[in-house]
């Protein structure tokens, strides 16, 4: 199953259409960038957030998972937390500053 680009505007509107904030298609998913660096993915309809310590605030309130096969794990927010998560551009912005 591929994202659809719906989604993917759901999500870029969740953060605020900050245009420091950008998606680009790859093989029928995308990586979600943040100043032009890679924090995220969003397969399957689903945000994979980029385990690193500037994103250690996802930690216990989401699960892990591979957004694809023999990919390393990522923190899977939900819908219901893209609606809730107030913190998630400050916490990708974080991740892009340490990468």
């Amino acid at each position: 199953m591929s994202t659809s680009p719906d989604f993917v505007e759901y999500v870029l509107d969740k953060l605020d259409r900050n245009p420091r904030f950008y998606a680009k298609s790859m093989f029928g998913e995308y990586c979600l960038y943040a100043d032009g660096r890679p924090v995220a993915f969003i397969c399957d309809d689903t945000l994979f957030v980029k385990v690193l310590p500037a994103s250690i605030a996802l930690e216990n309130i989401c699960d892990k998972d591979s957004p694809y096969p023999k990919a390393k794990l990522y923190y899977v927010v939900t819908e219901e937390q893209l609606d809730s998560l107030r913190q998630l551009s400050n916490i990708l912005f974080e991740i892009s500053m340490s990468i």
